[in-house]
């Protein structure tokens, strides 16, 4: 499954790329291997205790995640309730595998980021942040022109969140900066800034950095991390041919919308 994903979307080599060229980490790919031949397979942004309970209860013995499932280094594995590793090692223990396309998801030709700029109405974008030989991370793009307010009515609609914390700086949308989950952070802002965005979109954003654009002119849309990716990823699931070989379910978590 995992050579199968890799084909249909991205390899974990486009991972590697985007750490090696732009100092990010992570850790995809096959996290749990429990050797068996795949009979079903739920999809879900994060290895949650009750994503890995519908898996068993589907008898599915693979979860594809977009966050990994082992991210930093791991030290014991416990599976008693609110443990880190609870879900982990409940998949371990049911022989559940495991495989985790985080930043090679984000940044694929058609991965988690593009699909982020086309639900907020972009349809090419004029410039990566991370180009890669291959897709990239983050990007300024042109929307048709429209109020902040109509905006960001259009993104509670299309991402169906009602959590979005919304700052106008009293500009009418026309260009747009967007980078899928936790993506503010300095370079980001600069980007967005020298490319003549008129409007930033992200998650998990701090204020210092919320201060820094709205010193600079900039409107700013905090979306949740969780439905700033969902979007995307559940686009990628309903691309896959493999799907459609075996049984398969996209899970969703609404609480983190």
């Amino acid at each position: 499954m995992l050579a199968v994903l890799e084909r249909e979307v991205a390899p974990v080599a486009l991972s590697d790329e985007l750490c090696a060229k732009f100092g990010a980490y992570d850790n995809s790919g096959l996290i749990l291997n429990c050797g068996n031949e795949v009979n079903g397979a739920l999809f879900s942004l994060d290895l949650s205790p009750a994503a890995a309970k519908k898996a068993e209860e589907l008898g599915y013995n693979l979860i594809v995640t977009h966050h990994p499932a082992i991210y930093s280094p791991v030290k014991r594995i416990d599976c008693a309730p609110g443990s880190p590793t609870e879900a982990l090692a409940f998949c371990a223990i049911r022989g559940i595998s495991v495989i985790s396309m985080h930043l090679n998801f984000d940044a694929a030709p058609r991965g988690i980021d593009y699909y982020l700029m086309r639900g907020l109405g972009g349809e090419c974008e004029e410039a990566l942040l991370n180009p890669l030989s291959s897709g990239g991370y983050g990007r300024v793009f042109s929307v048709r022109p429209q109020s902040f307010d109509g905006f960001c009515s259009n993104i509670s609609k299309q991402f169906e969140s009602g959590k979005c914390r919304c700052y106008s700086a009293g500009r009418e949308v026309k260009k747009v900066a967007s980078f899928c989950g936790a993506g503010c952070d300095e370079d980001s802002i600069e980007f967005a800034v020298s490319h003549g965005a008129d409007t930033f979109v992200s998650a998990d954003m701090k204020h210092h950095h919320i201060a820094a654009l709205s010193a600079a002119g900039l409107n700013v849309v905090e979306m949740t991390h969780y439905c700033s990716e969902i979007y995307g990823f559940e686009r990628i699931y309903a691309s896959l041919n493999c799907i459609k070989e075996i049984p398969s379910l996209f899970y969703k978590e609404s609480i983190l919308f």
